[in-house]
């Protein structure tokens, strides 16, 4: 192999991997109480509004998840029997602080900040 070839190809893989870094996958198909995005248009939702932000954390770029909030903890945490959690919004962002630390350790830490926000209707 040329090397040329060999920093195509290693490049390639590169990209590859940093296209799977940070992912986040939830699912809310096996919660127990029914959950959506979004609420009637007509009429605004009367609940009890709720917001909770989770720190994960990822290794070498993103491509190893060290600690993922679940969806499932957070919703049992707000949702009890008989209710349903209208206008669920999932944000996902870096803070300065998580900016920070993973230019000071060059990109082997990774944190992030996950919010997730609705309002639970009875």
């Amino acid at each position: 192999m040329t090397g040329r070839t060999l920093v195509l190809r290693a490049s390639i893989l590169a990209l590859a991997l940093a296209q799977s870094g940070c992912a986040l996958t939830l699912d809310s198909s096996h919660l127990g109480v029914p959950v959506s995005l979004a609420g009637a248009a007509a009429a605004p939702d009367s609940g009890v509004p709720f917001r909770v932000t989770k720190h994960p954390v990822y290794l070498i770029a993103g491509l190893l998840p060290v600690s993922q909030p679940n969806l499932e903890d957070v919703l049992a945490g707000q949702a009890g029997t008989g209710t349903r959690i209208e206008n669920l919004r999932i944000r996902v962002r870096s803070r300065w602080s998580d900016l920070l630390v993973t230019a000071l350790t060059f990109g082997l830490v990774v944190p992030r900040s996950v919010t997730f926000e609705g309002v639970v209707v009875k």
